[in-house]
């Protein structure tokens, strides 16, 4: 579950996608119902549709990076736009994804002007591990507590029903996140522009569905143009 994540000429959704019919044909009938019903629960929150989207604020934050070193949202929108991405975690094969995804398109990200920043409620030992295995270039950030995904209205507790399959999959997520809350971001990207003014967004419930890179390379186009 933690090898790099290949890249491919595919779109990332269309490679979720297939991943994730790869995945669910060897889950069993009942866990797969389960899967299902936590996610219909959690869509039907409207935490997606009370999130932080475009034509908001971005609030700031400082945040470690893997280093333990501050990095803070104002001063890399000082020097430029920035992509900001909020995903689950390092155990997760489809974060694990997109993060190969923007590292491959990094040079074109920054080529644009612009910054990219990708947080995660992991602590950092977790996040120096997930930017090393994709060999990441980017600032990788801990948000341990979830306290800036919090401000973007992100953060949900994941349901009991779920825990044991998470845990017998491996996923200690207490011991990833360091601390017992099992709460967790949905996966949202913001194209935020220098007045923090968010430009372009992608937030989705669903954690098998992320925004294309060529959305992103579009939405810093659209700012430079």
């Amino acid at each position: 579950m933690n090898q790099p994540a290949p890249i491919t000429e595919e779109s990332l959704n269309a490679e979720m996608d297939r991943r994730k019919r790869e995945f669910l044909a060897g889950v069993p009938e009942d866990v797969r119902l389960t899967l299902m019903q936590a996610a219909q629960q959690l869509a039907d929150t409207g935490i997606a549709e009370r999130a932080l989207n475009v034509g908001a604020q971005a609030p700031d934050f400082e945040l470690p990076d893997v280093k333990g070193q501050p990095v803070r949202l104002s001063e890399r929108l000082a020097r430029g736009p920035v992509v900001l991405s909020f995903y689950r975690g390092g155990w997760c094969p489809y974060c694990n994804l997109e993060l190969a995804a923007l590292q491959h398109r990094l040079p074109e990200i920054e080529g644009l002007g612009a910054a990219l920043i990708a947080v995660s409620p992991q602590t950092p030992d977790q996040s120096l591990s997930t930017a090393e295995r994709h060999a990441l270039r980017f600032d990788v950030l801990s948000d341990v507590g979830d306290h800036t995904a919090r401000a973007y209205g992100l953060v949900f507790q994941v349901p009991e029903s779920l825990r044991p399959i998470y845990q017998g999959w491996g996923i200690d997520l207490p011991a990833w996140n360091g601390d017992e809350s099992w709460e967790l971001p949905i996966p949202a990207t913001y194209v935020i522009d220098r007045d923090a003014t968010i430009r372009a967004a992608h937030v989705d419930t669903d954690y098998t569905r992320r925004m294309e890179p060529e959305a992103i390379l579009a939405a810093l186009h659209a700012l430079a143009g």
